[in-house]
């Protein structure tokens, strides 16, 4: 496997495996999640924001174009962006595609539905199957204007246009994702009423990511009162409005994209690797896992540059909740087929409507690898088995987790080559380039 930082690679990348232990270390782009998140913060408020270290990804890179074409002025540099902020209300009055962009369409739908003209959102075949009605009827419950421009609950969408939302209280349970309640609660500020969210379930969908919102709107130094219920979890939100104002943060190493370089280490024995400037501590979700390679045998290190993993000549199987870190629950499925013993992840309901219904494909391509493999709507159980080490081409459906989850694999397990690699883009453009560390680097 060669490293592509200078070209595109090519249709189909054959994976080495780890001859011998490696040691890398490793600086991932900045966090998808909190780039997302304070692009829209930063599109709502007055002034120019600035960004320290923002992701510059196909999904993050569309969120930027889709701002600008409604009247958002971003400026970009290789490790920075400058928001002009519209002040809540954008001009809009163009149409917008956000291609995969689950996160990017949701946070665009609310942002539009203060626009004065109405904005067109679309996506691509796969993000017109993904659930948006839910997240639909709670923006209307508020007071936004939003109406299907084909077909009743699906993408395309007419947004805006109409009068400012007064916001006020609503209710949500078990919703398909988190990702409308994080935007409704980043949009409360710039309603006359703000934001009652009340939760009328035991916990809500992904509340890490919930939880990560809070900390963003903290960090841009809006008020808001929290609620938790004996268990902990959150029960309500109030944001009341506020002026918001431009804002400078520096952004996070992204924690999703360390995990396939921490489960590199993981499965290989004395192999060592450190991912630069992401805290032991961090709140975003995925750095959530490192436990669970813990548990599997690897050892664990953090200091003030950032925190790494060590391989053992443990690995071990586990039973896991991977309810709050979920994207990360791939990787650890991988070094799972790898272990010795059944491993089992449960915690995964929101996977089946992401990229690709991850659970499936992984379920699929593990099985094509000689695992013996069960799922439910909410776990996968592997059982491991690659005692035919046949060659495998792994098809990733176009999902950048999956095909990094499966370079993981092929570290250890021969024959596996990954197809459309190009699909890595939408979180790590350079992933093939510092993956080939790993079988390049002794160490």
């Amino acid at each position: 496997m060669n490293a592509f930082s200078s070209s595109a690679p090519p249709e189909v990348i054959a994976i080495s495996q780890a001859s011998r232990p490696f040691n890398v270390t490793i600086e991932p782009p900045g966090s998808k999640s909190e780039t997302n998140r304070f692009l829209m913060l930063g599109a709502l408020s007055k002034g120019i924001s600035k960004l320290d270290s923002p992701l510059h990804a196909a999904d993050t890179d569309l969120f930027m174009e889709a701002l600008r074409a409604i009247g958002v002025s971003i400026e970009c540099g290789e490790s920075w962006a400058n928001i002009h902020g519209c002040d809540g209300r954008s001009t809009g009055g163009a149409t917008v595609h956000l291609g995969d962009g689950g996160t990017p369409t949701r946070f665009m739908m609310a942002i539009a539905s203060l626009a004065r003209k109405s904005v067109v959102i679309d996506g691509s075949a796969r993000m017109r199957e993904r659930p948006i009605a839910e997240g639909v009827d709670l923006l209307r419950a508020l007071g936004c204007k939003i109406e299907y421009a084909e077909e009743e609950g699906r993408l395309p969408v007419r947004v805006g246009g109409g009068r400012m939302p007064r916001g006020g209280k609503i209710e949500v349970g078990r919703t398909a994702s988190s990702q409308f309640i994080s935007a409704i609660l980043m949009l409360a500020p710039r309603m006359e009423k703000g934001v009652d969210l009340f939760v009328n379930a035991e916990s809500l969908t992904s509340p890490s990511y919930v939880e990560l919102t809070l900390h963003a709107l903290k960090k841009w130094g809006i008020p808001f009162d929290v609620f938790r219920n004996e268990s902990g979890q959150i029960s309500r939100v109030t944001v009341p409005h506020f002026d918001m104002t431009a804002c400078s943060v520096a952004i996070e190493p992204d924690a999703s994209s360390a995990v396939y370089f921490l489960g590199a280490a993981t499965i290989v024995r004395d192999a060592r690797v450190s991912i630069l400037g992401l805290p032991r501590l961090s709140r975003q979700p995925d750095a959530a896992c490192l436990p669970a390679f813990v548990s599997m045998g690897a050892q664990e290190w953090s200091g003030p540059n950032g925190m790494g993993i060590e391989g053992t000549a443990t690995l071990n199987g586990i039973d896991v909740d991977a309810s709050r870190w979920p994207d990360g629950a791939l990787c650890v499925a991988a070094v799972g087929a790898l272990a010795k013993g059944r491993t089992r992840i449960r915690g995964l309901e929101t996977l089946k409507v992401k990229e690709s219904n991850r659970v499936q494909v992984l379920a699929e391509e593990l099985t094509k690898m000689g695992c013996r493999v069960e799922t439910t709507p909410s776990s996968i159980t592997i059982d491991p088995d690659f005692t035919t080490a046949r060659p495998v081409l792994i098809d990733p459906r176009g999902d950048h987790r999956i095909a990094m989850t499966f370079a993981v694999l092929g570290l250890s397990r021969p024959g596996i080559s990954i197809g459309d690699p190009r699909c890595v883009s939408k979180s790590y453009p350079n992933f093939w380039r510092d993956f080939a560390l790993l079988t390049e680097s002794p160490r």
